[in-house]
C-alpha cells in the first residue's frame, strides 16, 4: 500500500498492510538532530531563517523540512499549521491584551464584539506552506495525506469564558458561533487547498473536563458538528482533538461531534485506546496513544519499546487507528527515546532499520 493508501483504510476501517504512523508535533531538539540542521519550523529557529532566506525562502525551507522529517521517519502522513505571516518573527503562543475590566460577561462581549468586526478568510500569506509542500511532494513522487488545524472551541486557561457560560449564556453562545464561522472560513481555504483531514475542537479537559457534560454538550458540540458537517460535505476527514480524561463526555466528544477521528488520545489522564476501540472501533479512527508527557520523556528505551507494542495491539482490528504520540515531542524526550518508537514499530513489521541520525 502507498500512505495514502493507507490512511484512507485505516480511516475507512478496512485493514491496512500496516498501522500507519506519523508524528502531530515533532519540535526541536529532536528534530534537529534527526535532520542534522536547525528545524525550521521551531519556533526557536524561525527568525534566523527568516533574515538567511527571506519570507518566502524560509516558508519553502519549512515545507522543506517537514517533507525531509517525514520521508526520513518513514511517516504516511503529516500534520501541518499555517505558517508565519510576511513580517513576523514572533511566532509563539501569544496572550491577548489584558482587560481591565473584572466582569467576565464584559469582556467576553467585547470579544465578541472584536471577533465579528474582523470576521474573514484567514490570509492567503499564511497558507502557503500548504502549497509549496504539494510542489513539493510532486516533485520528489510523494503522497502523503495531510492534516491541517480549525481548533477554535477549546476553553483551555479561558475562565472568563466559563463563567460566562454561567452567568449569561446567550453571550457564551454567540463566542461560539463566532468561533464556528471563524472555522468554517477556514475550513474553506483549506477545502480550496486539497487538505485531507482537518482538526476540529480544541482542550477542554485536564484529569476531567473544565465544564459539566451537560455544558459541553449545550455550547460546544452543536458548533464543531456544523464544521464536521462541513467538511464532510467536502469529502474530507474530521478530527476532534483534546487532551484530559473525556470519558464522561465520550459519546457526545465523538459521535455527538459526528467526527471521524479522536487526536491527543491522554493515557496519562486515563484515556485507554483498547477501550476506544471496543465501543467505538467501527467508526472512529484513534491518533495515538504513546503517552508523550511520562513513558516517551522518561521510559527507557526498553520500556518504549514494549509501550510501541502495547499501543501497536491494542490498535489493531477493523482499520481505525495510526500511530503516533498523545501530543507533542518536545525537549523533554531525548534522541534516544524517540528512535526507540521508530525502532519497534519498523521491527513489528518487519521493515529495514532507520538509518541513525549523523
Amino acid at each position: 500500500m502507498t500512505s495514502r493508501q493507507r490512511i484512507e483504510a485505516a480511516l475507512r476501517h478496512q485493514e491496512p498492510d500496516r498501522t500507519p504512523i506519523f508524528e502531530y508535533v515533532l519540535l526541536s531538539p529532536v528534530a534537529d538532530k534527526l535532520l542534522g540542521r536547525p528545524y525550521s519550523v521551531d519556533e526557536s529557529h524561525w527568525p534566523s531563517v527568516l533574515d538567511a532566506l527571506g519570507w518566502e525562502g524560509a516558508v519553502r525551507q519549512t515545507a522543506v523540512d517537514r517533507l525531509d522529517l517525514a520521508c526520513l521517519l518513514g511517516h504516511d502522513m503529516m500534520y501541518v499549521w499555517p505558517n508565519p505571516k510576511p513580517g513576523q518573527r514572533d511566532v509563539g503562543l501569544h496572550m491577548p491584551p489584558a482587560d481591565p475590566s473584572l466582569d467576565p460577561v464584559e469582556k467576553v462581549a467585547r470579544r465578541n464584539e472584536q471577533t465579528e468586526a474582523s470576521l474573514s478568510p484567514p490570509d492567503e500569506h499564511g497558507l502557503l506552506v500548504y502549497t509549496i509542500l504539494t510542489e513539493e511532494m510532486r516533485k520528489r513522487d510523494v503522497d502523503l495525506p495531510i492534516l491541517a488545524p480549525a481548533y477554535v472551541h477549546g476553553i483551555w486557561t479561558d475562565v472568563d469564558l466559563m463563567q460566562t457560560m454561567l452567568l449569561a449564556p446567550e453571550v457564551a453562545h454567540r463566542h461560539f458561533e463566532l468561533a464556528t464561522q471563524k472555522a468554517l472560513l477556514t475550513i474553506e481555504s483549506y477545502v480550496a487547498l486539497g487538505i485531507d483531514q482537518i482538526g476540529v475542537g480544541g482542550d477542554f479537559a485536564g484529569k476531567r473536563p473544565m465544564i459539566s457534560p451537560q455544558t459541553y454538550r449545550e455550547f460546544i458540540v452543536p458548533e464543531v458538528r456544523a464544521c464536521s458537517r462541513r467538511i464532510h460535505q467536502a469529502g474530507l476527514w474530521a478530527v476532534n482533538a483534546s487532551d484530559g480524561d473525556l470519558w464522561s463526555v465520550i459519546d457526545d466528544f465523538l459521535l455527538g461531534c459526528q467526527v471521524d477521528g479522536y487526536l491527543e488520545i491522554d493515557r496519562f489522564a486515563g484515556m485507554d485506546i483498547g477501550k476506544l476501540k471496543e465501543r467505538f472501533g467501527d467508526r472512529i479512527t484513534f491518533y495515538g496513544d504513546l503517552d508523550c508527557g511520562n513513558v516517551l520523556s522518561f521510559a527507557t528505551p526498553d520500556e518504549i519499546r514494549k509501550d510501541v507494542i502495547r499501543c501497536l495491539d491494542a490498535g489493531m482490528g477493523r482499520g481505525g487507528h495510526i500511530l503516533c504520540a498523545s501530543n507533542a515531542i518536545t525537549a523533554s524526550v531525548p534522541l534516544g527515546n524517540y528512535l526507540a518508537v521508530v525502532e519497534a514499530y519498523r521491527e513489528a513489521f518487519g521493515l529495514g532499520k532507520l538509518k541513525p541520525p549523523s
